[in-house]
This record gives C-alpha cells, sequence and structure tokens, in this order.
C-alpha cells in the first residue's frame, strides 16, 4: 500500500507560481514512478507530469512544457512540481499518483495509488 497527500495548492493570479508537494508513505519510495494529473471542473482528467524513480528522467503535457517543473527528493519520500506563468486554464484540483514501475507513463490507468488532491485556481 502507498499513501500519498497533496499539499501547496491555492489561489493565485495569472503569472504567478505555486508549488505543489506530494508527501508518499509506504512501500519503497524510490522504486517507482510518480506523476502529476489534474481535473478542471467538467472536463477529465488529464496528464500533466511525470518522473522516473530516479528523477533524472521526466515527461511533460505540451500544455505546461517549459511553465511546470517535476523533481522529487528519495530521502524525503516527496515529489514536487513546481508551476510557473500560471494561466487561468491551468485551475483544477492536482493529484499525485504512484506508478508501481520504475519508468512511467502518461496513462491515468497505469497508476496503481492516487492522492485526494490539491486545488488550484488561478484568476485573471
Amino acid at each position: 500500500q502507498v499513501q500519498l497527500v497533496e499539499s501547496g495548492g491555492g489561489l493565485v493570479q495569472a503569472g504567478g507560481s505555486l508549488r505543489l508537494s506530494c508527501a508518499a508513505s509506504g512501500r519503497t519510495f524510490s522504486s517507482y514512478a510518480m506523476g502529476w494529473f489534474r481535473q478542471a471542473p467538467g472536463k477529465e482528467r488529464e496528464f500533466v507530469a511525470a518522473i522516473n524513480w530516479s528523477g533524472d528522467s521526466t515527461y511533460y503535457a505540451d500544455s505546461v512544457k517549459g511553465r511546470f517543473t517535476i523533481s522529487r527528493d528519495n530521502a524525503k519520500n516527496t515529489v514536487y512540481l513546481r508551476m510557473n506563468s500560471l494561466k487561468p486554464e491551468d485551475t483544477a484540483v492536482y493529484y499525485c499518483a504512484a506508478h508501481m514501475r520504475p519508468i512511467p507513463g502518461v496513462t491515468e490507468s497505469l497508476y496503481n495509488y492516487w492522492g485526494q488532491g490539491t486545488q488550484v485556481t488561478v484568476s485573471s
């Protein structure tokens, strides 16, 4: 079992920044990949970013590439999502998820464990 708890969401103006954190407990954090997804009101949940077990390979959705950065600290069992140049269309509930393989995927169904989500609201 893996438990995931997100934090760091909030209200920010367009152009601002936020850093989300996801603390993991349970199975050995450094052995599996992590991802961030988001779900806007009335829309399906979508892939945002993912990172492999060691942190040296990252993957991004085109919509956030160049603005968001995913990273991890295996000593702290935590994955981060740094979000810069935020836009109103980034408004969503952001979820972290664990993929019980070293290499991540972009497909929601590959992820085995999910956090409860944290709300990010970007005002124009």
